[in-house]
């Protein structure tokens, strides 16, 4: 059964969805094989109204509302940019929580590929593919008889991207189009991007490919034969650990005794490796086809995160980046109109999707009227406690 984007009259149950969903794939691999098993709803902690840092959907359909669409049991699943911090703890929670077919992590680094390769040396599920986002012709090699693909292959890093523009354009903007292309051509079932807050009224190059990126994958639904395929994104917020992210650098820098920041007003959201991939799995679950997936999280001001994780040390300002903003917004003022709370996270919709909105998203609540989700929002602050409990995860 093929789930049917923007033609639901109403809701189809779960009972339906996992009944019909069988994996179409016959690909030979030497992973091994998947046993069929009665698909259960996780006992996770559940996100609460008065608990919006933590971030840890519920599967099925519990008390969030959500109806899964889609069974990542059985599926081969693929990642690109797979040996990244996120690709890594996404690979963890699908051979911990699930049963899939098979895992392919594309990626173009032979050294964390072979890293990963040895700390994995007995999980026979994962498969390696060198490869760039660049090069659509390897993508559709590697894409055959895959049914998910998960894109978190990226330029990421703010300064490198002012600085080599046509660079971030290639993977950023060209390995979408790449990304798309390949996933039409193979049937893949699914297809989730992975995007940034920072394309909300974006500032830098960086935000502005992945805004570009947003547009290329919400609108490659409508060239889906049947609907086989479809795409929709998720926005990060800053991932705590993750290579070259604040909290270790604050570290280091506080054996010097000295701990450099941007500007002592400039706020961010944080969210935890896990955090993220647990909205990832779980919105692949429950997507329609081009909705912006967003989470609700908290936030904080980089000199309050600073001077947690050195109170002693002292603080030298060296100036905003090349583009970079002073707060971040999840949701810009444009988006707000299109924009659904969904309890346990936002879903920001295209026109027509939020016209049908009763019928793809009952559990959806309309945004009231000039909603500011954005890092510089008290009502978004965390507490002391829940800043120390953030730096502890790392």
């Amino acid at each position: 059964m093929t789930f049917q984007i923007h033609k639901l009259t109403h809701p189809i149950s779960y009972t339906q969805y996992h009944q019909n969903n069988v994996s179409h794939n016959n690909s030979q691999n030497n992973c091994a094989p998947y046993k069929p098993k009665q698909l259960q709803s996780r006992n996770l902690p559940y996100l609460n109204s008065n608990n919006i840092l933590y971030f840890t959907p519920a599967f099925g359909q519990l008390k969030n509302g959500h109806i899964k669409k889609f069974n990542l049991n059985g599926k081969t699943i693929l990642i690109t940019g797979g040996t990244g911090t996120i690709g890594n703890y996404l690979i963890n929670t699908l051979l911990e929580n699930y049963s899939p077919e098979k895992i392919i992590v594309y990626s173009r680094d032979e050294m964390k590929q072979h890293v990963m390769k040895m700390q994995n040396k007995n999980k026979s599920k994962l498969c390696f593919i060198i490869g760039d986002v660049r090069d659509e012709e390897a993508l559709s090699r590697a894409f055959k008889n895959v049914d998910v693909v998960i894109h978190t292959a990226a330029m990421k890093h703010v300064p490198i991207c002012e600085e080599n523009p046509e660079e971030a354009v290639k993977t950023n903007i060209d390995g979408a189009r790449n990304i798309i292309n390949a996933a039409l051509k193979n049937n893949v079932q699914r297809v989730l991007a992975i995007s940034s807050d920072k394309a909300a009224s974006p500032s830098n190059l960086y935000g502005a490919t992945k805004f570009v990126s947003e547009k290329l994958f919400t609108n490659a639904n409508k060239y889906s034969q049947n609907e086989k395929t479809i795409f929709s994104c998720v926005r990060l917020g800053n991932v705590v650990g993750s290579r070259g992210s604040i909290i270790p650098l604050f570290r280091e820098q506080a054996k010097s005794g000295t701990i450099k920041i941007t500007d002592k007003d400039m706020t961010r959201f944080f969210m935890t490796p896990q955090q993220a991939s647990n909205l990832i799995l779980s919105s692949i679950e429950i997507m329609n086809g081009a909705e912006i997936f967003v989470p609700k999280l908290k936030n904080t001001s980089i000199l309050d995160l600073a001077k947690q994780i050195a109170k002693d040390a002292k603080i030298q300002y060296i100036g905003a980046r090349p583009g970079e903003k002073l707060d971040e917004e999840f949701i810009s003022k444009v988006e707000e109109k299109n924009t659904l709370d969904l309890n346990d996270r936002y879903a920001i919709l295209t026109k027509d999707a939020f016209e049908n909105r009763s019928t793809l998203w009952r559990e959806g609540k309309e945004l009231k009227k000039d909603y500011n989700y954005s890092s510089s929002n008290i009502d978004f602050k965390m507490t002391e406690k829940e800043l120390k409990e953030l730096i502890s995860n790392v």
